[in-house]
């Protein structure tokens, strides 16, 4: 199990290995022995996914992969890796499921009291759960509109990558100074803030005269719809400014 998911030789490699050193294996004997390896981790999975719903403070993504089963024989279908990323404890599960409906997350996250950290997939937006949560948006999302933007509004776009600069580079020296949580929610309340705040008066001007369906005008919707999110990492300073660890 080593070799194909750290290594990444398929088990048909592996085969080959293996009768290279006089050791006649078949295919259908290395699938039944990773069957049965992983019925023996699944306690472990669990203990895993019970200690990473005890942080305070999670990051959440899911990546498409392409999937074949009994089910559909011949096809190739479209899966989830959904991916929950615990930063403090460093902590990451990996749970497959079929599509990217906000059930999914819902029923994994049913009991969660905490931060969760995601981009603006309309998914994790009330979320029906019985914990307390506190959602957080993606500081780099919302600046890949902007950059997607500079061919249309180089003047605007440029304006918003400076300041949201401005915001990384703050970020950047707490971690050079590895400042404590709290020592770096001070920081943000010194520094980030009167970024923050200014940028927003701006944004709200401007919504007012771009033309909505420009690239211009979609990066500024897309941040206003999410600001409330993006900006609650101040609060806090366990919280990052972006999703890009998970």
């Amino acid at each position: 199990m080593v070799s194909k998911f750290v290594h990444h030789l398929p088990f048909y490699r592996q085969q080959q290995i293996f009768k290279s050193q006089n050791f006649d294996i078949s295919r259908g004997t290395l699938c039944s022995r990773f069957n049965a390896t992983t019925k023996l981790l699944e306690p472990l999975y669990d203990t895993l996914q019970k200690q990473l719903l005890q942080s305070s403070y999670l990051q959440v993504d899911e990546s498409p992969i392409g999937v074949q089963d009994t089910a559909k024989k011949g096809k190739l279908h479209m899966g989830y890796h959904w991916v929950y990323h615990a930063p403090i404890e460093r902590l990451v599960l990996f749970k497959y499921a079929p599509s990217r409906s906000r059930k999914v997350p819902e029923e994994l996250l049913q009991e969660y009291n905490g931060g969760i950290q995601t981009d603006g997939y309309s998914g994790y937006i009330n979320l029906n759960t019985k914990g307390d949560m506190t959602l957080l948006a993606c500081m780099a999302h919302a600046r890949r509109y902007f950059e997607k933007a500079l061919d249309n509004d180089a003047s605007r776009a440029t304006y918003v990558l400076e300041q949201t600069q401005r915001l990384y580079a703050m970020e950047r020296k707490t971690r050079e100074r590895e400042s404590c949580f709290e020592q770096r929610k001070r920081y943000r309340k010194l520094y980030a803030v009167p970024v923050l705040s200014t940028l927003e008066n701006w944004l709200k001007e401007q919504i007012l005269i771009v033309l909505p369906k420009s690239a211009i005008g979609k990066a500024i919707g897309y941040t206003l719809k999410l600001w409330g999110k993006l900006k609650r990492y101040i609060t806090d300073g366990r919280f990052e400014i972006d999703n890009n660890l998970v």
